[in-house]
Formats: C-alpha cells, structure tokens, sequence
C-alpha cells in the first residue's frame, strides 16, 4: 500500500469519512446540474470524474455488474441512482445508501429506494442482503478497503455476493487525503482509496473471489461469501 505524501497511515483513517462533503458541496451541485468535477489527492495528481455517466443511464458495463446476482441488492455509494434503477430493471429487489443528502433527495426524486446512511451505519436485513455493489471507485469509501469489505460480507446473507469495480491498473494500492472540486470550489478534505485487482483481492478477508471481467475498460471482482 502506498500512502501519499501529507496522508497518515491508512490505520489511522475514519472509516465513515464522506467523499465530497462540506467546504463549498461540490459534489451536490454537479448532482442537480451535471457539472465537472475532480479529485484532487493531496500531494498528488487532479483526477477528473465522470460525473455524466455517474448520472446517466445504466451501460451494459453496469449491468454485467448486476448479472446472475440475487436480491435484495444494496448499492453502497449509490450516487444518482443509476445503479439501483439497474438492479430493479433486473427484477432484482434494489436499496441504495448514500451520505449525501443531495443524492439521497435525487434517487427519492426519482421514486428510487434509498436510504440516508454510510455502509458503518447499522441497516436494515444485516446479515441478509443477497448482492453489495461497490461501483464507481466505491472501494475507495472511508481509505480503507479491507475494513469496508469485511463490513460488506457482515451484510451478506449466506452464499451472498459482493460486486467491486477496481482501479483499472491491477497494481494500484494508494490511500490519501483528497478533496472534491469543481470551478476552485472544493470539499472538506475526506479519506479515500484506490485499489486495483490484486489489493482488493489481498483485501478480501472472508470474501473469496469468484469471478473478475472488464467491459468497455472497467475492471469488475465478484466476491462470494464463505
């Protein structure tokens, strides 16, 4: 794992931390008018995101995501919904969490399930949840993937499935202090991750890893509970 420069070791970090949130929000403002973000790691590289897809349409990338899985599907980090839209399409009963309020209020809009809660948070079906889909850079919630996974396979029921999007670079394992922002205005800063195929697999714990695939340049993992 590399920390980068100006971030306290990965142990250290609050798994609850919040992508986006605080500062100037501009996370909630490029969710009500679609507009241009990046992440900005300090000491490192800005990142621009893909804030259009994010809230477009499911693609048949996403929906490889969801296939043979089985409900009910909790999407952690669910954003604008797409992916819960995706699950219900499916037939798949679908709940998304999100600790941003304007999402939360997005998805609602839409008449999606969703709820208001971080992954720590205690929620409804514990330990009986049939998929967990961490999507969109998802496993990079709170810097620390090994703990968000562990917390993923406390939800599942037995035999249940966790669906991960990894950084494209199979090596990457980075953990930082990072911001969101958007025209200079920028988020409180919040711990974060990026890991690829061969961390989240060393991260895995009591997940096994079943099946790995990339469409349209995204790298997907299915773990299984064991």
């Amino acid at each position: 794992m590399t920390v980068l420069p100006g971030a306290e070791p990965a142990e250290a970090a609050d798994a609850s931390g919040s992508f986006g949130a605080g500062g100037a929000e501009p996370w909630a403002r490029s969710l009500r008018d679609g507009g241009a973000l990046a992440l900005v790691p300090e000491g490192g590289v800005a990142q621009d995101l893909d804030v259009s897809r994010w809230s477009g349409v499911a693609d048949d990338a996403d929906r490889s995501a969801i296939e043979g899985l089985r409900g009910p599907v909790l999407d952690v980090g669910c954003g604008p919904g797409r992916m819960i839209r995706a699950a219900l399409d499916a037939g798949l009963a679908a709940t998304g969490i999100d600790v941003a309020e304007e999402a939360v209020r997005h998805c609602r809009d839409l008449l999606l399930p969703v709820l208001h809660r971080s992954v720590f948070d205690p929620l409804p079906r514990e330990g009986a949840w049939g998929s967990v889909l961490l999507i969109d850079g998802n496993v990079g919630i709170g810097g620390d993937p090994a703990t968000l996974l562990a917390r993923c396979a406390a939800l599942l029921a037995p035999g249940g499935a966790v669906v991960a999007e990894a950084h494209p670079d199979p090596r990457r394992d980075v953990v930082f202090t990072g911001r969101v922002v958007r025209d200079g205005r920028s988020s409180a800063p919040f711990r974060w991750a990026e890991a690829g195929e061969h961390a989240l697999v060393d991260a895995a714990g009591p997940l096994a890893l079943e099946a790995a695939w990339t469409a349209a340049d995204r790298r997907f993992l299915r773990f299984r509970a064991v």
